[in-house]
């Protein structure tokens, strides 16, 4: 365990972390810690490094990282063949109703939204795909909830958290595609209130990037990491729950 981040592969070539929820990948102007590309500067110096994923600030989760123009090469392809298999962990609001299902629905700008960078479901938008599997279902005195098990088959921006919301079910945490979107205009600017935390739970959206699965250089590559403990505290904390190992 580096003091840097979670690291769950290392070699000549790749650099798999598992990326803690509340960093952003992209360099910030503040110190190197304050992103993950700055984290993994310190950490293998100054040779090269492409980012092979990303994910938003809030989740956290797998991301991989070539450390060569080669492999970068490479494995983008894969991503672009739609050759690799993404499973997330997603804490939802609600008991969601059906144990397994697909969300088909485009994506794309949302024109009326206050926030720049918010999309919406749109039928002119660019096609998405998510599979959905409930596993588990309970309830906390803050209401009902749900543990998903996701599979995008596309990967568009925000997909996940929009899908999600587009089903009725928002993720616990998400300030911008939760309950209120005003919400995540307030904590740009520091200004929620602790009744507004309060409604919202969680510090960081419940969205987790829990494993990857791709076939690279005449390999097999499975690529797992655990949730931080706010993730695993708030399923165990709990009134009533389903059998947890009901998969």
């Amino acid at each position: 365990m580096s003091d840097l981040f979670e690291i769950l592969h290392e070699d000549d070539s790749l650099l798999a972390v598992n990326k803690p929820a509340g960093l952003v990948c992209h360099p910030t102007k503040t110190d190197a810690r304050s992103s993950l590309a700055g984290r993994v500067r310190l950490h293998l110096g100054d040779g090269p490094v492409h980012f092979i994923n990303r994910l938003d600030r809030e989740t956290s989760g797998i991301v991989l990282l070539a450390k060569t123009d080669e492999a970068a090469r490479e494995l983008r392809r894969v991503w672009e063949d739609r050759e690799v298999t993404k499973t997330y962990w997603a804490i939802v609001h609600g008991n969601v109703a059906d144990d397994t299902g697909s969300i088909d629905a485009p994506l794309g700008p949302d024109e009326v939204s206050e926030v720049v960078v918010k999309d919406c479901v749109r039928p002119d938008g660019a096609a998405a795909k998510t599979h959905y599997r409930v596993h588990w279902r309970f309830t906390r005195a803050e209401g009902d909830f749900t543990w998903l098990h996701l599979q995008p088959e596309t990967g568009r921006k925000h997909q996940l958290r929009i899908h999600l919301n587009h089903l009725g079910y928002p993720i616990v945490g998400d300030k911008l595609y939760g309950l209120d979107e005003s919400w995540y205009l307030k904590f740009a600017k520091d200004e929620l209130t602790a009744s507004e935390w309060q409604k919202l739970i969680l510090k960081n959206q419940a969205l987790h990037a829990r494993e990857l699965r791709l076939h690279w250089r005449a390999a097999d590559w499975i690529f797992e990491a655990e949730p931080e403990d706010e993730f695993v505290d708030f399923i165990e904390t709990i009134e009533s729950t389903e059998d947890p190992r009901g998969d």
